[in-house]
């Protein structure tokens, strides 16, 4: 059975936030090439494959590599309750990503080179969050009525709302077998260009203070750094793309960004 190394986990979180930074320095000037920021259609080219396969092979990973760090564990190192709510919080958010979103996705072929290093990533995150959650971390017994866990949970699931509900709108602004984009419109979108995008930020760092631990922590930044510049070129898409995009919208935050 595995042991808890706290060195692994500072140098694993550290490794996280470097290339949180990366990713922001990469895709600050220019978007990463897929979606409405390809140039070309990845089908013409032959590198891509169909949105719905790609998710579900890229965030399964996220899921399956704690299962399998828990299925490990003997014996199971769940306790207090708090500690198993957060092992959970993690896997549910993996299951929608994993059995439940790719399914309903409209999105065109996802490249191969991306799907690659985001397989890549979530194998690394979900080893790093898993690992920690299951094997180090440590919690009184009464986290669950511990501020820190209680705001970062209701956080957490507003921002999961969000996220799954702009998936939603998104989804609609399509039908069956259409690729073009349109305006998003309704829920959040009606104040910011990246309301999926907000509520999924929203999401890790409420995650990240339920938690009040460094791997989580390096993850909400690590999220904020890979989708908020993302948000951020949508915005300037729309605005470029379509005349009549309400310019009072901002690109990530309301009000403010």
């Amino acid at each position: 059975s595995m042991q808890c190394f706290p060195s692994l986990v500072l140098a694993l979180s550290s490794l996280l936030g470097a290339l949180a930074l990366l990713q922001l320095s990469l895709y600050l000037r220019a978007p990463s090439r897929y979606g409405k920021h390809e140039e070309r259609p990845c089908r013409a080219r032959g590198r891509g494959l169909p949105a719905r396969c790609a998710w579900f092979l890229q965030e399964l990973p996220s899921f399956l590599v704690p299962a399998l760090l828990l299925a490990l564990r003997s014996p199971p190192r769940l306790e207090p309750l708090g500690c198993r709510l957060l092992c959970c919080l993690f896997c549910w958010h993996y299951f929608y990503r994993t059995f439940i979103y790719p399914f309903f996705t409209r999105g065109r072929p996802f490249p191969l080179q991306l799907l690659f290093f985001g397989t890549l990533f979530c194998i690394y995150n979900g080893f790093l969050q898993g690992y920690y959650l299951i094997y180090c971390a440590e919690y009184p017994n009464n986290w669950c009525t511990d501020i820190r866990f209680t705001s970062g949970l209701l956080l957490f699931l507003l921002g999961m709302g969000i996220n799954i509900h702009s998936d939603l709108l998104l989804r609609q602004l399509r039908k069956p077998g259409e690729v073009t984009y349109k305006i998003p419109q309704g829920g959040l979108f009606t104040y910011v260009s990246g309301a999926n995008y907000f509520g999924e930020i929203v999401e890790w760092f409420g995650f990240a203070i339920a938690t009040w631990s460094l791997p989580a922590f390096a993850f909400a930044f690590f999220t904020l750094c890979c989708i908020g510049p993302r948000a951020y070129h949508h915005h300037r898409y729309y605005l470029k793309t379509f005349t009549d995009y309400p310019k009072s919208r901002k690109a990530l935050i309301p009000f403010v960004f």
